[in-house]
């Protein structure tokens, strides 16, 4: 059986602006509202 790749949709960081096709993005939740980040951009997040 072949196994089918679901199309993820492409997100863009709310940091930076780059997208998924080119780095990982993260979905987040901040005050209530939902938000991306992308790996490069988590550290500056994460501590300030």
């Amino acid at each position: 059986m072949a196994e089918e790749k679901k199309e993820a949709p492409e997100l863009e960081c709310s940091h930076c602006g780059t997208t998924s096709e080119l780095t990982p993005v993260l979905k987040y939740v901040y005050q209530g509202e939902e938000k991306t980040v992308c790996v490069r951009c988590l550290p500056t997040l994460i501590h300030g």
